[in-house]
């Protein structure tokens, strides 16, 4: 299945904080948009690699995705190489995604910033023909997205564009929420942790209502890209 956006992230749930208001918006204008997660974050302190498994499948289904899988990658001690790197690259082939969109390259958590680069790097040398990859016993063709973003996690970073996601943001929260065991939820009783406080989730919030304020609009998700971004049509701004 082609996909018009694949998002890119390293731990189940980073996609739903940094850009599932953007995913449902597009969703709702017809556009297909997947998510494929790198690790099982399986070394989050609550929860556990099959409970998060069932969490993302929840979140996927409240997004309505058309396609979410898990790479399985080592939570935490996985690596910007070749082995890693191809596999990325095959994912990018499979779905032959117009548009990319993956971890902050500067963050909190160091995972963020090696998947960040390890899906940049994946997205040029996807478009290398040289570099052979199969899918169940079928070469693939090269492909490279017109277009990689990267979304902005804990800390903040000016972002280079801004999504309006006012009329998504409450989606945005139900798909957080399906992470019943990571964030704020009164019902879990287990160890408390950064992003499991209420003032956490009180941020996300915050955080969605300053980009939108940005651009004259209730709530927003921000965008990095490592390119210059340009228009054909100056009112296609705002």
């Amino acid at each position: 299945m082609k996909l018009d956006i694949l998002v890119l992230a390293v731990h189940p749930d980073d996609a739903e904080l940094g850009c599932s208001g953007t995913i449902a918006r597009h969703i709702a204008q017809g556009k297909k948009a997947g998510i494929v997660d790198f690790t099982r974050g399986e070394l989050g302190t609550r929860g556990s690699a099959e409970i998060r498994d069932a969490e993302a499948a929840k979140a996927a289904e409240i997004l309505g995705l058309h396609a979410r899988e898990n790479l399985r990658f080592r939570d935490g001690f996985f690596s910007n190489d070749e082995a890693h790197q191809l596999e990325v690259i095959k994912v990018i082939r499979k779905y032959r995604p117009d548009i990319i969109i993956t971890n902050a390259l500067d963050d909190r958590h160091p995972d963020h910033k090696r998947a960040g680069d390890l899906s940049n790097d994946a997205c040029f040398l996807s478009g290398l023909p040289r570099i052979v990859t199969e899918l169940d016993g079928i070469q693939q063709e090269h492909w490279r997205p017109s277009l990689v973003l990267q979304f902005i996690q804990d800390r903040y970073i000016q972002p280079d564009i801004i999504v309006d996601i006012t009329d998504y943001m409450e989606l945005k929260l139900d798909s957080i929420k399906a992470y019943g065991t990571q964030f704020f939820n009164p019902e879990v009783e287990e160890t408390p942790t950064y992003i499991s406080s209420p003032e956490f989730f009180e941020s996300v919030i915050g955080r969605a209502r300053e980009f939108g304020k940005s651009i004259g609009a209730a709530y927003g998700e921000g965008f990095t890209s490592r390119k210059l971004l340009g228009v054909d049509d100056l009112f296609q701004l705002r």
